[in-house]
């Protein structure tokens, strides 16, 4: 059996818009595949997982309960997509998941999501039940996540890894998500998409993270309202010197980034449908200032600022070109870059000598999002899921 997922994306604070892609780690002219596993029954009420440079763990299925000590692990995700699946209906029965992944832990790839959607696709295979749409299997991983992980994300990262392919999401009604599709490859307008891993995980910033959604909330709060999206600009504007006395000013730059990113992401996404890539560059870039002035979430301030440097580093090679930004939730992990193809060489050289080789990745949108196959070799079938 074959399980993959990956994907990269734009991080969802208070159900706003999003440009998340599914994408595949490229050495051109060749994919590669970013998790895979070969998955069998074992006959046990066990679930063995080893994962090639993260070790082993097993998981007993007569005890699929809350492990608060598992909270950031592993093992929470295999117990919790499992009691998960149990819910659908589904008898589970022990199986080996020999796993193998290029997915960077820590680098806001969303390896998490991709380990959960990789979990429950190969479940859902082995454990015979009713199908699960991507809406309904991305809820799922969230739960466990949220539950089992102890991490409150969003939605977005478990729906465009099921889903895949290059993508719009709306979450403004969070428990309908709606999302638009389009077939293109950022090489078809002439330029390469890097991500450049700043040295620094981000996992040890999850507060930092947090406090972003909670600060948003509490302006949201303080106007009769439980999220931004549900305040009405104009409100915000009339109270902004309430909010200052109250919550400070960094609260208020969330709020201001808040608005002006679910702009820029629909204007982005315009411009990628209409084929102006120049125009998705400079609305790219102003996301990326705005990032950095107002959501602050690519440095925590001091002297140690590893992902704010890169950014530097990498508008330096690339001059008035292209474009790069912070990737993901920020505070550490990587950072996206979009280089003109008679560029990509150089700039991998330049950033690689700058932080180390392998640092800079070259990567390109895959239209397939998780998925699982069971080939029948005996038989010459296979089932998919």
């Amino acid at each position: 059996m074959f399980a993959r997922s990956f994907r990269t994306r734009r991080p969802p604070y208070q159900d706003w818009s999003v440009t998340p892609d599914f994408v595949n780690r490229a050495a051109p002219p060749c994919f590669a595949s970013v998790a895979s596993t070969a998955a069998p029954l074992n006959g046990t009420d066990t679930i063995n997982v080893t994962s090639k440079g993260f070790g082993s763990l097993s998981i007993a299925l007569d005890d699929l309960s809350v492990h608060d000590d598992e909270h950031n692990t592993a093992a929470a995700f295999v117990r919790g997509v499992a009691h998960e699946m149990l819910q659908t209906g589904r008898e589970p029965q022990g199986f080996n998941l020999a796993l193998s992944t290029s997915i960077p832990s820590g680098a806001g790839l969303s390896s998490s999501g991709a380990f959960e959607a990789t979990l429950a696709r190969t479940m859902g295979m082995l454990w015979d039940g009713p199908y699960l749409g991507p809406a309904e299997l991305a809820f799922l991983c969230q739960r466990v996540e949220h539950t089992y992980f102890g991490k409150p994300c969003g939605l977005m990262d478990q729906l465009s890894v099921i889903l895949g392919g290059l993508s719009f999401m709306d979450f403004s009604d969070p428990n309908r998500p709606t999302n638009d599709v389009l077939d293109a490859n950022f090489e078809t307008f002439g330029h390469a998409l890097f991500l450049i891993d700043v040295g620094c995980d981000h996992t040890q910033f999850n507060y930092e993270y947090v406090q972003v959604a909670r600060e948003m909330q509490m302006v949201a709060k303080q106007l009769g309202k439980t999220r931004l999206c549900e305040v009405a600009e104009e409100d915000f504007d009339e109270a902004v010197p309430m909010l200052r006395e109250r919550l400070g000013d960094r609260a208020v730059l969330r709020a201001i980034h808040f608005w002006r990113e679910n702009r820029l992401v629909k204007e982005r996404w315009r411009a990628l449908k209409a084929g102006d890539f120049r125009t998705f560059l400079e609305r790219t870039k102003e996301s990326g200032a705005s990032s950095a002035m107002f959501l602050q979430n690519i440095s925590t301030g001091g002297t140690f600022q590893p992902a704010m440097v890169v950014i530097g580093m990498a508008q330096r090679a690339l001059g008035s070109y292209g474009a790069a930004r912070i990737h993901g939730g920020g505070f550490g992990g990587t950072v996206q870059a979009f280089v003109p193809l008679d560029m990509a060489d150089i700039f991998k050289e330049r950033m690689d000598g700058w932080l180390g080789e392998g640092s800079c990745r070259r990567y390109e949108i895959s239209p397939m999002g998780a998925y699982a196959v069971w080939w029948d070799y005996d038989n010459d079938l296979d089932r998919s899921f």
